[in-house]
C-alpha cells in the first residue's frame, strides 16, 4: 500500500490501536533536553550548598587521614567510607533525582501516562537483519544522521559564541586567587552550559514538531479503511450478536460433519464427548469435534449413527477437552494415553473383520 493511497485522516480507534502496539509521536531529544536542562537547574539551585558539603566533607576527611592510627583501625575505615558516601550521595543525589524525574515528566508529556505492553512483546521483524539494514540505510536513517550533526553543530556553535568573547579577560586572571579563580570559573561554566541546554531544548521542540508531523502522515487511512471501520461500528448491537451466532452455528455444523471421519469418540461418558482422527498426514492424532452435556449427546449420537467407536475414559476425555481445540493436534503428554485408546479401536476392528 502506497502512501499515496493514504489519504484520510486516521479515525480515534485506528489512533489506539497503533497506541496499543507502542506507535507514538515521540521524540528523543525531548526527553534529553529535559533531563539536561533539570540537572542544570538543580546544579543551580543547589550548587553553592553542594559544593559546601562537599568541602566539609572533605575537610573531615583529611582531618582523620591526619592521624595514622584513626586511619588503620577498622572504626577509622568505617568512618572514612561512611563519610565518602554520604559526600556521593550529597553531590550526586539531588542532580540524579531532578534528572530521573525531568525524564519521566519529559516522556508522560509526550506519550502520557499509559504504559502498553504491546510495545514490549516479540516480533521476529525486529531482529530481522534484512529489515535492520534498511533501516539503517534507508531515508529515515540518512535523516537522523544529518539531524545528529545538526545537533551537534548548533549546540556546539552556542557554546562557542558564548566561550570565545570572553578568551580576552583570560589574561586579567593571572595572579587571582584560587578561590576566585574557582568561582568565576564557574560562573563562565555555567553560563556555556545554560546557553548550550536553551539551544538543545530549542533543537527538541522542532523534532518533537517534526516526530508527530510524521506520526500522523503514518497513521493516514485510505477510504476503504475508513469506509471499513465505520461499517463495523455502524452495526447494530443485534446485528452483531446474530452475526456472532451464526458464526457459532457454522462452526459447529462444520464439527459435528467432521464427526463421521473420525476414528474414535472419547467419552466422560455422559458430560464430555471428544472425536479424534488419525490418517497419518499430521504427526499426532487431531481432535475434530468436542463438546459438553447436550453438545456431547450428539457428537456420541452422530458416532453411533455412522459406526465410530465410542471409548468411555473419564479422565483422558477431560484432559482433551480442556487442552486441545477442534482442528488441533493433541498435546504431547496426552500421545501415550491416546495412542492405547487407539490401538484399542484398531485391535476390536480387525477381530471384527476376521468374525466376519
Amino acid at each position: 500500500m502506497s502512501s499515496e493511497d493514504r489519504t484520510e485522516k486516521p479515525t480515534r480507534k485506528h489512533r489506539e490501536k497503533a497506541r496499543k502496539k507502542g506507535q507514538v509521536a515521540r521524540s528523543a531529544d525531548v526527553g534529553g533536553s529535559v533531563v539536561v536542562a533539570a540537572g542544570l537547574f538543580a546544579v543551580t539551585l543547589l550548587g553553592p550548598r553542594i559544593l559546601e558539603a562537599i568541602a566539609s566533607a572533605f575537610r573531615a576527611i583529611f582531618a582523620q587521614a591526619s592521624a595514622p592510627a584513626r586511619v588503620t583501625s577498622a572504626g577509622g575505615l568505617s568512618g572514612l567510607m561512611h563519610t565518602a558516601l554520604g559526600t556521593i550521595a550529597i553531590g550526586v543525589g539531588p542532580v540524579a533525582v531532578a534528572c530521573l524525574a525531568g525524564g519521566v515528566l519529559a516522556g508522560a508529556a509526550q506519550v502520557g501516562f499509559r504504559p502498553r505492553l504491546g510495545a514490549l512483546s516479540f516480533d521476529v521483524k525486529r531482529i530481522n537483519p534484512f529489515s535492520g539494514a534498511k533501516r539503517l540505510l534507508g531515508p529515515n536513517a540518512v535523516f537522523e544522521t544529518l539531524k545528529a550533526v545538526a545537533k551537534i553543530a548548533v549546540v556546539g556553535a552556542v557554546a562557542a559564541l558564548a566561550i570565545l568573547p570572553g578568551m580576552r579577560s583570560l589574561a586579567a586572571m593571572v595572579g587571582i586567587q584560587p578561590a576566585a579563580l574557582g568561582a568565576l570559573l564557574s560562573q563562565k561554566g555555567l553560563a556555556v552550559a545554560q546557553r548550550a541546554t536553551f539551544a538543545y531544548l530549542a533543537i527538541a521542540v522542532v523534532d518533537y514538531l517534526w516526530q508527530r508531523r510524521r506520526h500522523e502522515r503514518e497513521l493516514r487511512m485510505t477510504k476503504q479503511q475508513v469506509k471499513d471501520e465505520q461499517r463495523q461500528h455502524s452495526l447494530p448491537a443485534e446485528v452483531e450478536a446474530a452475526r456472532r451466532r451464526r458464526r457459532m452455528q457454522m462452526a459447529r455444523t462444520r464439527m459435528m460433519a467432521a464427526v463421521p471421519e473420525a476414528d474414535v469418540v472419547v467419552t466422560n461418558p455422559t458430560h464430555y464427548a471428544v472425536a479424534l482422527r488419525y490418517d497419518g498426514s499430521r504427526t499426532a492424532p487431531e481432535l475434530v469435534a468436542k463438546g459438553q452435556d447436550l453438545l456431547a449427546a450428539q457428537i456420541r449420537r452422530i458416532a453411533e449413527e455412522n459406526d465410530v467407536p465410542i471409548v468411555a475414559d473419564p479422565p483422558l476425555a477431560r484432559a482433551l477437552h480442556s487442552s486441545a481445540e477442534v482442528g488441533q493436534m493433541i498435546p504431547e503428554e496426552l500421545y501415550a494415553a491416546v495412542a492405547r485408546v487407539l490401538a484399542f479401536v484398531y485391535r476390536v476392528a480387525r477381530r471384527q473383520r476376521y468374525a466376519r
